[in-house]
């Protein structure tokens, strides 16, 4: 029996929400060149909402022509700040810089997630959470950087709220799966609604 829902994705920590969740699935992660996407929809004046739901869209339908039959759920989180958009930092160099700018401020995590089946369009949502991050000392943030290198630099904005990253925040307001990177509770109703799992 071929599992119903394929992830598209190769993040640890959406595979981990659909397991402890309870949905059956399979990994088969997009092969997409996100960032020259990115940059072209960027270029193109792409709001942070349509630039994490097109590329949530280009990895889900990428797998899907290659999985006839499956529902191919794709994801992709963005942080919006100052009218911009902030990507996984690749140096620790670039993690500091990020949260210096973000440190005493809001900004927005959007998560989407869309679905498709044999090459077409069959659900999509954006989920979006404001966080409001503490007033932090340069000395916390090169100490917190060095401790969670390894983990962070996998993370837009360059921290991660399930670890250490949440003594960053003075306030978060939205879902917590949203701010993790997938819109679950959402995601579910739609693989309840198709009978993909049990309700």
């Amino acid at each position: 029996m071929t599992t119903a829902l394929i992830l598209a994705s190769g993040s640890e920590i959406r595979a981990q929400m659909l397991r402890n969740a309870g949905v059956p699935h399979r990994i088969e992660p997009a092969r997409i060149d996100e960032q020259a996407i990115r940059l072209a929809l960027e270029a193109e004046g792409a709001s942070p909402r349509d630039l994490a739901d097109a590329l949530a869209e280009y990895k889900a339908r990428k797998v899907s022509t290659r999985s006839p039959g499956s529902f191919v759920l794709g994801c992709d989180q963005v942080l919006a700040f100052d009218h911009k958009v902030f990507a996984k930092p690749e140096t620790p160099e670039d993690a500091r810089n990020q949260l210096q700018k973000l440190r005493g401020q809001r900004h927005q995590l959007l998560s989407a997630a869309v679905i498709y089946q044999d090459g077409e369009p069959v659900w999509r949502h954006v989920g979006v959470a404001r966080l409001m991050m503490r007033e932090l000392s340069d000395a916390y943030l090169d100490d917190y950087i060095a401790r969670n290198w390894d983990s962070i630099r996998h993370s837009v904005g360059g921290y991660k709220i399930e670890e250490e990253g949440v003594r960053l925040f003075a306030r978060v307001d939205g879902d917590h799966f949203t701010v993790l990177g997938l819109p679950l509770l959402e995601l579910l109703s739609f693989l309840i609604d198709r009978g993909i799992i049990a309700s």
